[in-house]
């Protein structure tokens, strides 16, 4: 079977991470959504995603597809379940599709509401799924223990150096060339994974559940407490708690993030502070892009959420519960607004429109210090994005 990973209308809800991305690339526990299934199934998936998205992350379908919804957390049950799934057979939870396996085509006819001779069978068990932004951080406990025993089971660790402080060893896992020295590791409360050649500079600090992803690096003193999951390239210093980095993004310097994510190819300023917590301690609101307005998340502890390609400047604060749209530049003094909209520039003393041809320079910039390439693909997803959010730049 050929494996498609599949958006349904939920995409919105995760907005602005999934303006750039479709949802199956979201990083939680320790792979991407992506990753989970191509792990669990040994095979290559391909995604079937909005137009905008569609040239940059290509569906691949032929005469029999499995399609499985890309914001869903697999399990042994379910990919056994999906795995036997017959030709023209659907499973559903609560009426919303979990996998479908069909022929070339009819996965858009189902979508649209178009059913012909299809038989649909019902899903009992538990699921995990991805469907507002702050699920990432709240599920990255139980993803990162998963993802740990997918990637470590029956493999040996590389060798730990002998100046670094551990308790809990059974539970950590060195990818090759991975380099810790004068570093505290703490597992008997998860696992801690360091990915190949990423680096733990002396005097960290770290509580499991952890992660950090290949080439990436912890600065020396950095206090992180998990579930915390840093992606691939990053550079991360300061205290974290309950964090995903998706990578390719630096936190290099001092400074408090709590209960939040942060998209890819983002720059926080030094001594950066996000609330996570109100001081009434009443339930954290956030902004929908879908609903128009700020919703409850039924969260006391919700932080920061930061879309691709934003930054902000020295000393910035956030308040709780902060959404950032896809390339926004934030500085100056106090407090910014709870929800900037994408494209913006500015702060606390008024923003303008981040214009795109100016957003593509920056972040030219940024990609070539990686060695990677902003694409005209990339810029046609980041236009589209201006387009589709001029209605919220009332400056």
């Amino acid at each position: 079977m050929n494996i498609v990973l599949f958006d349904d209308r939920h995409y919105e809800n995760l907005l602005p991470l999934a303006f750039t991305r479709p949802v199956a690339e979201i990083r939680v526990g320790i792979l991407t959504i992506t990753k989970k299934w191509e792990k669990w199934f040994g095979q290559k998936c391909s995604w079937l995603t909005r137009g905008n998205l569609q040239a940059k992350f290509p569906a691949n379908q032929t005469d029999d597809n499995l399609f499985i919804n890309g914001g869903l957390l697999p399990d042994r049950e379910l990919v056994e379940i999906i795995g036997n799934l017959e030709l023209n057979e659907i499973l559903l939870k609560d009426g919303h599709i979990l996998a479908a396996r069909l022929g070339m085509l009819k996965m858009e006819s189902l979508m649209a509401g178009l059913q012909e001779n299809i038989k649909t069978l019902e899903f009992e068990g538990f699921i995990s799924r991805i469907i507002y932004p702050w699920d990432i951080f709240t599920l990255n406990g139980m993803e990162l223990e998963k993802d740990f025993q997918l990637l470590t089971q029956g493999r040996k660790s590389a060798p730990l150096c002998s100046t670094v402080g551990v308790t809990g060893k059974e539970k950590v896992f060195l990818e090759e060339g991975a380099k810790i020295e004068f570093a505290t590791l703490n597992a008997t409360s998860g696992p801690v994974y360091i990915g190949k050649n990423a680096e733990i500079m002396e005097g960290s600090h770290i509580r499991g559940p952890f992660a950090l992803l290949e080439d990436s690096q912890v600065k020396m003193g950095a206090k992180i407490y998990g579930p915390t999951t840093i992606g691939p390239r990053c550079k991360i210093g300061g205290e974290l708690n309950n964090v995903v980095v998706f990578g390719f993004s630096n936190k290099s310097h001092d400074g408090f993030i709590g209960n939040s994510v942060i998209g890819e190819w983002c720059n926080i300023g030094a001594d950066t502070n996000s609330s996570n917590l109100k001081n009434n301690y009443a339930d954290v609101k956030v902004w929908s892009y879908p609903h128009g307005k700020f919703i409850s998340t039924g969260l006391q502890f919700c932080g920061l959420i930061m879309g691709d390609h934003s930054k902000c400047g020295i000393n910035t604060m956030f308040n709780t519960g902060t959404v950032v749209g896809v390339n926004c530049n934030i500085f100056g003094d106090g407090f910014p607004r709870t929800f900037i909209p994408d494209f913006s520039w500015g702060g606390p003393q008024g923003f303008t429109v981040f214009e795109t041809e100016k957003a593509f320079e920056v972040a030219g910039k940024v990609m070539e210090r990686r060695g990677i390439q902003l694409t005209e693909d990339d810029k046609n997803i980041l236009r589209e994005i201006f387009q589709l959010t001029d209605s919220f730049r009332k400056f």
